[in-house]
């Protein structure tokens, strides 16, 4: 497949994108700050680090060269995940500012489907069967349409276990599954390229639901209306569930779009944390008020203010200079930042004997030190 031999056999996309920096740096400074920057951004499922240990993501080729105090290149990281998750280390990438001490900027140009040649010798192909076909059977051209269509509507839905229930075909192979209500929901999310959704299909939960719960990691996603809380409550009675995400209040799975599936299922909330009481209004934490003033200000900034004991501010940085910049400030008391709270964060405030670390939010997964609070901005808000 020309360029696609230098890639392994598993290899779906390669993404590609350009950069340019304020200065002079070299390949470990843009790999650094590539991992260092979108760590955490999306949980442990969509780590880079993790997904290169597990051999989801390949190796990252770095190009560049620096002329009159600047640098610019060229980055290329081959996937083996889906397209929806491509599509969002690819995103990620963009979001980088900084590598090394210098401004940057990073700029997608391509995600390029390393099946493309075969996909379009089989179209070749498939053009010369229909030819022939239409020329020796001449079917009508109506028949013709309406069999390749619905062939193409259902071409990846398959049925699974004992129940029959409608599935993409990655359910059996993958470690993660995602349950929605029916038929229409699996076929939509086959369109945002999620191969792993099971349909339940219908209000009493199958006993291949109840067994594939045990064995796999289980987000639940379902409508945003009161048969889809009937059936979460249902699930959560006879099945071990690990995370629920629901469609916006109102509409159903069925009709979301490619963005609000997503957005839905980055939402997603642990089980474990799921109520169906009322909500309750949120209490403030209380924390000296140029603490809670500082996180208001910061909120949407990607900024991190440090101060120390006594509220006397140290530092004022963007959120992609902290891992570089917090081992050096001494005396550091309380952090505040618009960003995650993520576990190599955590570390570092403990060494420094830090008291409160306040983000935007706390990442999935974290072991949480005893000696180091931890607050979101929201808890600290006036």
């Amino acid at each position: 497949m020309g360029e696609g031999s230098q890639y392994t056999p598993t290899t779906k996309y390669v993404v590609k994108a350009r950069f340019e920096v304020e200065g002079v740096v070299e390949k470990p400074d843009v790999i650094g700050a590539i991992f260092g920057q979108t760590e955490g951004l999306f949980g442990t499922e969509l780590d880079l680090r993790e997904l290169q240990k597990g051999g989801r993501v390949g190796r990252i080729e770095i190009e560049l060269e620096s002329k009159q105090d600047k640098t610019s290149g060229t980055i290329t990281i081959p996937s083996s995940l889906d397209r929806a998750s491509t599509a969002l280390v690819a995103a990620a990438i963009e979001s980088v500012d900084r590598i090394g001490p210098c401004d940057a900027k990073i700029v997608l140009e391509t995600v390029q489907d390393m099946r493309d040649e075969k996909r379009k010798v089989i179209m070749t192909k498939a053009k010369e069967i229909l030819r022939k076909w239409v020329v020796e059977a001449q079917p009508s051209t109506d028949e013709i349409v309406k069999e390749v269509a619905q062939s193409i509507r259902s071409a990846e839905v398959v049925n699974f276990g004992p129940d029959n229930l409608p599935a993409g075909p990655e359910v059996e192979t993958s470690g993660s599954i995602i349950l929605v209500e029916g038929r229409a929901d699996v076929i939509n999310l086959l369109k945002c390229g999620i191969k792993n959704a099971i349909g339940i299909e219908g209000a009493k939960i199958p006993e291949t639901i109840i067994r594939l719960c045990k064995n796999k990691e289980i987000t639940a996603f379902l409508d945003g209306d009161r048969g889809g809380e009937l059936i979460l409550k249902e699930l959560m009675q006879v099945a071990d569930l690990d995370y629920v995400a629901r469609a916006p209040p109102g509409k159903e799975v069925e009709e979301l779009t490619p963005k609000e599936i997503m957005k839905a299922l980055r939402d997603k909330a642990p089980a474990s944390e799921v109520s169906f009481e009322k909500p309750t209004t949120r209490i403030p934490i209380e924390v000296p008020s140029k603490i809670s003033e500082t996180a208001a200000q910061l909120k949407g900034t990607l900024e991190a203010v440090l101060f120390d004991e006594s509220g006397t501010e140290l530092m004022h940085i963007p959120v992609s200079d902290l891992a570089e910049k917090l081992p050096e400030v001494q005396g550091t008391y309380t952090l505040v930042f618009d960003g995650v709270i993520t576990q190599r964060l955590l570390d570092m405030g403990e060494q420094k004997r830090m008291k409160y670390i306040i983000g935007d939010r706390v990442a999935e997964g974290v072991r949480r030190p005893l000696n180091v609070k931890l607050l979101t901005i929201a808890e600290v808000l006036p």
